[in-house]
């Protein structure tokens, strides 16, 4: 099979806030190096950061700091997150936030007195989420676009990586093997820094957030790399994805935390509120536990009349909610519902994965040359993200890599040359369906999400996840034996339909070899078998990765190196503790 070579200094995979900072960061280090963005959809119209709603956290306002912030990310990630990582992320947002409106040229809203308003989001302590109206992610990513293109960067549009290739001396990775989608053919792009940003996305749930493109790619590529993935089970959802019905695609998209946040009701099917039942706290809990309360009333048949409970606004006054969540009564609208007068039906829906690549502060990973940030990395977020950590983390990390990946280049990184073998069994992988019997994916993938929506979603038992991870292993071999009709490579979207596949089923199964390993409930994992959390002190991560053709799991304890269970670094007043 014939492959196209180029190359190219810094080759970036994922367009998001995360992999547009690196560029920017990387250009702005080094205006002379070769950086290429390659992304599966278009830039700009594809990812996740787009369609970031809600905002960024930031500690800026008086009473507020980075030590507040920090504290509140820790347990929120029920004392699971790297602390260092941690710490980075809300000290670094503090400059990043600076950078986006005076040198990328964003437009936050602001209060009365000029200075930047910051709204109330779930599970913190203090109102800091950042934001422009409800549609923050298309400001940021617009913006972004602006500064990244007028420095010269190129661009590989629908280009899907498909192989991490190492150098033939195994001293670093060489470059990635893609598949241009619009001619069917295959691209090798030798780099001297590859970075992941591809922006993970749990698609592999019945009800889901994230657009179709998002199919764990980085991640699945990862494991076959060699690369370690923690806290795999940990897998947010949103507790208010819209339930559009059977006429509508829409289904699963978020109805944004500030909606809660800003004194939203949620009411059962027989129109009662009931989060007071679950935490004190009620519908300004944090996202898991919001969640499970919602299920649970699903579970107990208290229902609207497509299975879910509803999210009321109306007597917030309807001018105001329109005026405030435009883009939430636009999305609801389209989908037959008044937000601002009415009742919405809601689900929790797959949102976000805390777990990922085991990364350095740098965004350096365990081979040299490759580096990664966003949702594709673990151990920022630990056991829950706080709503508007998640735009932060990649645009604070994206930016870190950016700069890392121009020293790695200025301090003599080469070109390695490739394991063609790899490239090889690249190729080969993705082009066996074209070798056998046309099947169902359609099918396939619906009976995916089921599995993993029922046996490993939002409340968990051993005998569930067993049960799941048998389905997997068969969804696996059914997958292996099932081919394309049409044989065209150039734009099979079908073919990429089984590769999608592929991704979801390999990193589904991570999910569940990590769900099972967790004996006990923490943040978006809740085992209903172990419903305790245990000794804080002995926390432990899980750490996946794979041997041969087969996962290998590890319990790796928790380093507390910033602050200890038990203990805080702010005071009961809020103040910055002594």
């Amino acid at each position: 099979m014939q492959v196209e070579r180029t190359t190219t200094d810094i080759l970036i995979l994922g367009t998001g806030g995360a992999g547009l900072f690196a560029a920017l960061h990387a250009k702005q280090a080094n205006p002379d190096l070769d950086v290429t963005l390659a992304v599966k959809g278009l830039v700009g119209k594809c990812g996740c950061t787009r369609m970031v709603q809600g905002g960024y956290n930031v500690a800026l306002a008086p009473g507020d700091s980075v030590e507040r912030h920090f504290m509140d990310t820790i347990h929120g990630g029920k004392w699971l997150p790297r602390q260092d990582l941690a710490w980075r992320l809300c000290e670094g947002a503090v400059e990043r936030i600076r950078e986006l409106e005076n040198e990328v040229g964003c437009f936050f809203d602001r209060n009365p007195d000029g200075s930047l308003h910051q709204k109330a989001f779930a599970g913190q302590t203090f109102d800091r989420t950042v934001h422009k109206s409800d549609l923050t992610g298309i400001e940021i990513i617009n913006r972004l676009m602006e500064q990244v293109w007028q420095r010269g960067v190129h661009k590989l549009e629908e280009h899907r990586a498909i192989e991490l290739v190492p150098a033939r001396d195994g001293s670093g990775i060489a470059g990635v093997l893609l598949i241009d989608m619009r001619e069917g053919t295959y691209r090798l792009v030798q780099a001297r820094a590859v970075m992941l940003a591809t922006g993970a996305g749990p698609t592999m749930y019945l009800y889901h957030t994230p657009s179709g493109d998002k199919t764990c790619d980085g991640l699945a590529m990862a494991l076959r790399y060699g690369l370690k993935l923690r806290d795999m089970e940990m897998v947010q959802f949103h507790p208010t994805g819209l339930l559009g019905g059977p006429k509508t695609r829409m289904t699963g998209t978020v109805l944004e935390e500030g909606l809660r946040g800003a004194g939203g009701h949620l009411l059962n099917g027989d129109g009662e509120r009931f989060m007071d039942r679950y935490d004190p706290r009620g519908e300004r809990a944090t996202r898991d536990v919001v969640s499970r309360a919602i299920y649970a009333e699903m579970r107990a048949g208290r229902t609207s009349p497509m299975d879910g409970v509803y999210i009321k606004m109306s007597h917030l006054g309807p001018d105001h909610v329109a005026k405030t969540f435009p883009g939430m009564v636009k999305r609801c609208a389209d989908s037959g519902f008044d937000l601002a007068g009415g009742l919405v039906e809601v689900v929790p829906t797959a949102h976000y994965l805390m777990g990922g690549i085991e990364f350095g502060i740098d965004g350096s990973t365990a081979s040299p040359g490759l580096f990664a940030a966003g949702e594709d990395c673990g151990g920022v977020h630990g056991a829950n993200r706080l709503g508007g950590n998640g735009v932060a983390n990649s645009t604070v990390f994206g930016g870190i890599a950016g700069d890392s990946m121009a020293a790695f280049i200025a301090a003599g990184a080469p070109l390695r040359d490739p394991d063609e073998t790899a490239i090889d069994a690249g190729i080969a992988r993705a082009e066996r369906p074209f070798a056998l019997k046309a099947g169902d994916l359609f099918d396939l993938r619906e009976r995916l999400s089921h599995t993993m929506w029922d046996d490993v979603g939002v409340m968990r038992t051993a005998e569930g996840i067993a049960r799941g991870q048998a389905r997997l292993a068969d969804h696996a071999g059914e997958l292996l034996r099932t081919g394309l009709a049409d044989g065209e490579r150039a734009f099979n979207l079908t073919w990429h339909d089984w590769l999608n596949l592929e991704s979801l089923i390999a990193v589904s199964k991570t999910i569940a070899a990590a769900a099972l390993a967790r004996e006990d409930s923490r943040g978006a994992h809740f085992r209903e078998d172990f419903p305790e959390t245990g000794p804080l002190e002995t926390t432990r991560y899980t750490q996946v990765s794979m041997a041969g053709d087969q996962l290998a799991l590890d319990m790796v304890p928790v380093s507390f190196d910033v602050v200890r269970p038990g203990e805080t670094l702010v005071s009961d007043d809020g103040t910055v503790a002594a």
